[in-house]
């Protein structure tokens, strides 16, 4: 019984490892344009008040196959919407110097700029290689549902299927192709 045990809780740590995503903060994602970058970008804009983007990080993001997914085919980006970074992205600087309003930080110029007038947490901004912007997704997004929008685009079905046509063929058609790339049957 106690060997049992034993390997049941050391498989659970060994998915546990594997749904580890590489996060990258802003500042190393946005120099990763000029150095022949073939991943997409996956920004995770965040807030550190927001309940549902913790909800996204202890639910969402533990996945394995989210996991898999963001760290084969994306540059996983955390950024804090409300942060003080300094860069440039797609060719545009950002910063936030704007002062504190009210005992909260100001919203970052990034966020501003990439979720305009729907700014709401936790959001998501897929970009392509070169850091120009697919598609903003916004709301909470259980795992199952990230998936979906996170393979629509690595694959490049984006191009070949609306993504209501999408969603309807995902589980029949489009997730056994996916598992079998992704080494999961």
């Amino acid at each position: 019984m106690k060997k049992i045990l034993s390997l049941t809780l050391f498989a659970a740590l060994l998915v546990g490892a594997s749904a580890q995503i590489d996060w990258k903060t802003i500042e190393q994602a946005s120099k990763t344009e000029s150095k022949g970058n073939t991943k997409l970008y996956f920004v995770d804009f965040y807030t550190s008040w927001c309940g549902w983007c913790k909800k996204m990080d202890r639910e969402t993001f533990t996945h394995p196959v989210v996991a898999k997914i963001l760290n084969t085919y994306y540059i996983p980006v955390k950024f804090d919407a409300e942060g003080t970074a300094e860069f440039t992205w797609d060719g545009n600087k950002y910063s936030n110097l704007a002062p504190v309003a009210g005992g909260r930080p100001s919203t970052h110029s990034f966020a501003k700029a990439t979720l305009g007038t729907k700014m709401g947490f936790p959001s998501f901004g897929l970009f392509n290689t070169n850091q120009s912007r697919l598609t903003i997704v916004q709301g909470y997004q259980s795992a199952d549902e990230l998936v979906v929008i996170l393979w629509y685009f690595a694959s490049g079905d984006y191009k070949r299927y609306a993504f209501e046509k999408y969603q309807q063929i995902f589980d029949k058609e489009i997730r056994p192709k996916m598992n079998e790339k992704l080494g999961l049957e």
